[in-house]
């Protein structure tokens, strides 16, 4: 299942984003606000649950400096992936998408991909607000 974000006109450079988005507390702030629970782990994770929802562990995969950031599901339970993709446009200014990346059988896509689609809506729109 992959659900993207339209990209997002914020009114920080690429680093400034970047530097945003890889401390990991910082994802609170874009939480939505039915958040239940937020706790960052250790520098690599963190755990969130909305309210209704089973908690999730996030942990940094990979990161490539001013330009991306995957984070991913620390559970083989329900594996995904969300990446960060940041476009520069000047210093000031930059795009950035959000992509969510999961494999689950037909029945568990079919029930999860709307509050997985108004999520990623949140942290998309939340991010404009850095």
């Amino acid at each position: 299942m992959h659900i993207e974000t339209p990209q997002k006109d914020i009114s920080k450079g690429d680093k400034e984003v970047y530097d945003f988005l890889t401390d990991l507390k910082n994802f609170e702030k874009l939480m939505p606000d039915n958040i239940d629970k937020f706790e960052v782990i250790n520098e690599d994770r963190f755990l969130f649950a909305l309210k209704g929802m089973p908690q999730i562990v996030l942990e940094r995969q990979t990161q490539t400096p001013n330009s991306q950031i995957i984070l991913g599901a620390a559970s083989d339970k329900l594996p995904f992936t969300l990446t960060a993709d940041i476009i520069a446009i000047s210093d000031t200014e930059s795009k950035v998408s959000l992509s969510f990346e999961g494999k689950f059988n037909a029945m568990m896509a079919m029930m999860i991909k709307h509050p997985i689609t108004n999520f990623m809506g949140t942290l998309s729109d939340n991010l404009t607000k850095i």
